[in-house]
Order: C-alpha cells, then sequence, then structure tokens
C-alpha cells in the first residue's frame, strides 16, 4: 500500500531546513508526526472525527515503543514534505515510499511494510494492462505520488487524470468519470473494492513493485538534520516487529504480512 508518493521539495525548501535546524539536539521526548487523513485504511478521519488506520496504529506503537508524546498533525499529501522542512511536524507516517528523488531533500528509516501498485477498473472491462491496450482510457491517479509516476511514464497513450486525495479517485472511478484507477493494492482493495461502490469492479494485470518507481517500501520521513530522530524509529521498528504488537496492527486491517520481504 505504499502508494506514495514523489512529492519532491524544492531545493529552496531544503535550505530552509537546513538553516532553521536546533541549535541544540532535542531529546524527542515530545514528537509530532505528520498524516495524511485521506488514505484508507492506512489514514483517514473516522465517523467521530478522530484520525485511524494502519499508519496511525502504527505511528501510536512506534511512539509508545520510544517512550515519547506524540502529537497528529493532519496534513494534504501535496504539501507533507515541505511541511515537515518547514517544521510544521518532526516525521512523516502516511505510507510514503522510500524512493531515490526523496532522499535527496529527508532521511528515511528502514521499511515500515511494502506492497506493490494495481490497475482496476471494472470487472467486465476487458482491458489490457499495456500502453496500447489503454490507449485513449482515462487513469485516475493520486497526484504527486509514485503511481502517478508510474502511468505518467508507462501509458503514454492515455489521458492522466490527477486528484488531491485517493478517496476523489475512487469516486470518479465509480461514476464512470475515469476508466482505470492506479494505486497501492491494499489502499485500492480496503478503500474502495470491498466497499459498496466497489462492487463490479476488480484487478487486471501484473503487480508492479520496480524500485525504480516504487522505491523500496514505505518508509518514516525525518529531516535530513535529524538522524538522532530517525535512529530512534529504526530502533522501534523491528523492536513493535519482535514483541507482536506489529502483528496484532497488521492482522486488525490484511489478512497476510504487508511487512513484505
Amino acid at each position: 500500500m505504499q502508494r506514495r508518493l514523489l512529492a519532491l521539495a524544492l531545493p529552496l525548501v531544503l535550505a530552509f531546513g537546513a538553516a532553521t535546524a536546533h541549535a541544540q539536539a532535542p531529546d524527542w521526548k515530545k514528537i509530532r508526526i505528520g498524516v495524511e487523513g485521506a488514505y484508507p485504511p492506512f489514514s483517514e478521519v473516522g465517523p467521530d472525527g478522530k484520525l485511524k488506520g494502519f499508519d496511525i496504529d502504527i505511528a501510536m506503537a512506534l511512539c509508545a515503543e520510544m517512550k515519547a508524546e506524540c502529537t497528529l498533525v493532519q496534513q494534504e499529501w501535496d504539501g507533507i514534505i515541505p511541511a515537515l522542512q518547514s517544521r510544521k511536524f518532526d516525521a512523516i507516517i502516511a505510507s510514503m515510499a522510500i524512493t531515490e528523488e526523496r532522499l535527496k531533500v529527508v532521511n528515511f528509516t528502514a521499511k515500515y511494510y511494502n506492497t506493490p501498485s494495481r490497475l482496476v477498473a471494472k470487472a467486465d472491462a476487458k482491458l489490457e494492462a499495456s500502453a496500447a491496450g489503454l490507449k485513449g482510457k482515462r487513469i485516475g491517479v493520486q497526484r504527486s505520488t509514485i503511481q502517478d509516476r508510474f502511468v505518467t511514464a508507462t501509458f503514454t497513450q492515455s489521458e492522466i487524470v490527477r486528484y488531491a486525495k485517493a478517496d476523489e479517485v475512487y469516486l470518479d472511478l465509480a461514476a464512470g468519470r475515469v476508466d482505470v484507477v492506479f494505486s497501492d493494492t491494499l489502499a485500492v482493495d480496503g478503500g474502495f473494492l470491498k466497499k459498496p461502490q466497489g462492487k463490479g469492479f476488480a484487478f487486471f494485470g501484473p503487480a508492479y513493485d520496480d524500485p525504480k518507481f516504487f522505491g523500496t517500501g514505505s518508509g518514516i520521513a525525518v529531516r535530513k538534520a535529524d538522524t538522532a530522530l530517525q535512529a530512534k524509529f529504526n530502533a522501534a521498528i523491528p523492536a513493535i516487529r519482535a514483541n507482536g504488537v506489529y502483528k496484532k496492527i497488521n492482522d486488525k486491517y490484511f489478512d497476510f504480512d504487508v511487512y513484505g520481504k
């Protein structure tokens, strides 16, 4: 379910982040975590107005393991890296893929999960997953994501329709305003296919996971200067894997281990 994205911060943002680095290193007993809140089942706002999802539970579990007081800060995807660099929060836990482009502007922890991406369309559409097979078709994708980058490079004869939020992509697929959606497998499965509006739709074509486009899994992004925070998260991830907390969260949302190989 790693969708996500490409969202590259501008060099001036990087420069700003470096220029405003802490004069004194924090102890990281209090951490602000940027989340999206619009990417079910990883991150969404429930009927009670509270954030919930796999990413949210993982964030809270890691904070508990690190004995840190954490605050969740909701942020739209397009601006999530610039918001990190401008110190709106200290880390991003939002199904963000670890890619070479992003590593130029932020540091990542090791992955905390890794899943492929797939195409979705009407079950009876009989579409071929190739540039020629999807010629003239409208492919919906969340913009600034790794999926956006991949379909733009791969399905060159299609019209790529970009959306700010994954939910908007699914709504337009159900309404027939796009022919195909390309998304992280678990995100589109839990966020659309298993819901009433997903009836009559299905995956088609292969699972896509080429590291050139999709990176090496979803990690936690921190500012370049915050290596101590990166190290704390890197110690906490295997710890919750070992003590069973990760499995409990995983099994709440999925029927297989999303950590990957």
